[in-house]
C-alpha cells in the first residue's frame, strides 16, 4: 500500500492505523496547498479531491477519505482489534465514534486552517464550537480509556490527530482532564511514536 500524506493533516491517523496493524506501507509526502508531490508532479492526478490521505492499493485502485481509509486498513488486519467484525455492536460503537470525529471534531476544526476564514467565525468556533465538542469527548472519556470502551480503536486514532490540532491553534485543554490524560495515553503508544 502506498499512503499520499500530509505531515500534521488527518492522513496521520492512517499512518497510525497502518502501524497498528502491522501492515508495509510507504508514504509519498503531499503539499496540500499546491497539491503537488515532491516530484513537481500533481496530486490530483492521483486524488482529484486534492485532499489527503489517498491510499493506492495493491491492484493500483485508490481509496480516499481519511474515516473510510482507517476502516479498510483495520479490515485488512482483523486480529490488530482496531475495528470489531461487522455484525457486531461493538463495531458500531468504533464507527459512531469514527464518524463523530469526522463530522463534529474534524469540521469543525477545519475552517481555523483556512488562512481566509474571518477572524470573528475563527474565534467563535474557539470559544462555542469546539468546547462543546471538547465537552463531548471529555464526558465519554470519563467512562472509559479510550472513545468506544477499554482497548484503542481507529476512532482513537482518528481523535487523537485532530485533537493535537490545539497546540497548533494554541487551545488550552485544561478544562478537559480527560481529555488531556487520553492525548497522553494515546502519544505513549509505539504505533503513534512511529507514525510521528
Amino acid at each position: 500500500m502506498k499512503l499520499y500524506h500530509a505531515p500534521g493533516a488527518c492522513s496521520t491517523a492512517s499512518r497510525i492505523v497502518l502501524e497498528e496493524a502491522g501492515i508495509a506501507f510507504e508514504t509519498v509526502e503531499v503539499n496540500v496547498r499546491d497539491k503537488t508531490l515532491a516530484d513537481g508532479t500533481s496530486f490530483l492526478a492521483i486524488n482529484p479531491k486534492g485532499q489527503v490521505p489517498a491510499l493506492v492499493l495493491g491492484n493500483g485502485e485508490v481509496l480516499t477519505e481519511g474515516a473510510v481509509i482507517i476502516q479498510y486498513i483495520a479490515d485488512q488486519a482483523p486480529e490488530s482489534g482496531l475495528l470489531p467484525p461487522p455484525g457486531n455492536l461493538e463495531r458500531y460503537r468504533v464507527l459512531e465514534w469514527t464518524n463523530y470525529i469526522a463530522t463534529e471534531l474534524h469540521k469543525t476544526f477545519s475552517p481555523l486552517m483556512r488562512p481566509n476564514t474571518p477572524p470573528e467565525f475563527a474565534a467563535i468556533t474557539k470559544a462555542a464550537l469546539l468546547p462543546r465538542v471538547f465537552g463531548v469527548l471529555n464526558d465519554r472519556l470519563a467512562a472509559s480509556d479510550y472513545l468506544a470502551g477499554a482497548t484503542f480503536s481507529i476512532a482513537d486514532a482518528y481523535a487523537f490527530v485532530i485533537l493535537g490540532w490545539t497546540k497548533r491553534q494554541e487551545i488550552d485543554l485544561f478544562p478537559w482532564p480527560n481529555i488531556q490524560a487520553y492525548l497522553t495515553r494515546i502519544s505513549d503508544r509505539p504505533s503513534v511514536k512511529a507514525a510521528l
